[in-house]
């Protein structure tokens, strides 16, 4: 089969590597229609990846059709149309039977959970993939759900509902959504769904901010978006939603609340001792979230959500290119050149 391989920092080559064979007898192959890029693969990319070493197949977001069953692979068959879950469950564990894959007692995250991290799961920007305990790791896609719809499914819809949820989001409240890629964006949709009055946006990119802005956000158009933030909303949001990483971002979300505010960190930080201010987080009566998603846990209410129209994941998405092309859409994802926001690959070409 055809699929891409990190070789290197800032190398991804396209070409050859052997069939996957059924994991298991509970597992599944999946014929990929479908492949996303996102975010977190660019870690991988600048060489700052989750494990030592390359030559290992890369990519966590995938959609298709399956083309082989285990025996003991319960609810699906050959020919369905399918969803597969960025990190994978052993779907035998308490834990995960709840869909919380996260906190699986066999597969800790992320390396050995998480397709495309270093080679315990193959990389999902490929011809085929092989999904090991199938049952708990793939979804069923409804008609009204596009494949490019449900590559976003796959990981970063998730995330910013997760984040949207876990800040417990209420009818009326006031949200700042910081970093407006693809789960940015998608956290504008979340918030809104939950019932948000108002939902400001803030990124570097006056490009994001503009797409921010046709799902309805109010883009801050300054250079003191904490300023900004506080003027605008009296005070500051009920809300922020953090999905950069960054330490200046995390601290603009804590900012950008006021008193009483929540703060929902979805943005994968690699900093093990960030300088968090606990005595003005006190005062300031914070509740501060942080956490990885579960894809399983959120996807029942998502697909129905996406299925009736009320998010519209497949409007973060702004490049289709041929799978073939996987170098250089890496490199245009990277460097956010041609207006890029999420890319989605096709591995037939």
């Amino acid at each position: 089969m055809k699929a891409l391989t990190y070789d290197g920092p800032r190398q991804i080559s396209y070409g050859d590597r052997p069939d996957p064979a059924l994991p298991g007898p509970d597992g599944a192959i999946v014929r990929v229609t479908a492949a996303g890029i996102c975010g977190s693969d660019l870690h991988i990319y600048a060489g700052h990846g989750f494990v030592a070493g390359a030559g290992y197949g890369v990519g966590h977001e995938a959609v298709g059709e399956i083309v082989e069953v285990g025996p003991y692979t319960r609810g699906f068959s050959v020919g369905d149309r399918v969803l597969v879950a960025a990190s994978a469950g052993c779907d035998s564990c308490a834990q995960c039977r709840a869909g919380i894959v996260t906190a699986c007692a066999r597969h800790p995250l992320p390396v050995d959970a998480c397709y495309g991290l270093g080679g315990a799961l193959a990389g999902c920007q490929a011809e085929l993939l092989a999904v090991p305990h199938a049952a708990g790791n793939l979804a069923k896609l409804p008609d009204e759900v596009s494949d490019t719809a449900a590559v976003v499914l796959t990981d970063n819809a998730p995330t910013a509902w997760y984040g949207a949820r876990r800040a417990r989001i209420a009818p009326g409240d006031t949200v700042v959504v910081i970093g407006l890629g693809p789960v940015g964006l998608m956290a504008v949709q979340s918030a809104f769904a939950m019932g948000a009055a108002r939902v400001l946006g803030v990124d570097l990119l006056a490009e994001r901010r503009k797409r921010a802005a046709e799902l309805g956000a109010e883009p801050v158009e300054s250079d003191d978006p904490k300023q900004a933030i506080r003027e605008t909303l009296r005070g500051g949001a009920d809300v922020a939603i953090e999905a950069v990483g960054a330490d200046e971002t995390i601290k603009l979300a804590i900012s950008a609340v006021g008193h009483g505010g929540r703060v929902s960190v979805i943005g994968v930080s690699h900093n093990r001792a960030y300088p968090f201010h606990m005595m003005a987080a006190q005062v300031k009566d914070l509740e501060f979230h942080i956490g990885l998603c579960s894809i399983q846990y959120e996807l029942p209410a998502l697909l129905k959500l996406t299925a009736g129209g009320r998010l519209r994941p497949e409007a973060v998405v702004t490049h289709h290119l041929p799978m073939s092309d996987g170098s250089a859409a890496y490199r245009m994802f990277a460097e956010r050149a041609d207006g890029v926001g999420k890319i989605v690959l096709d591995p037939s070409k």
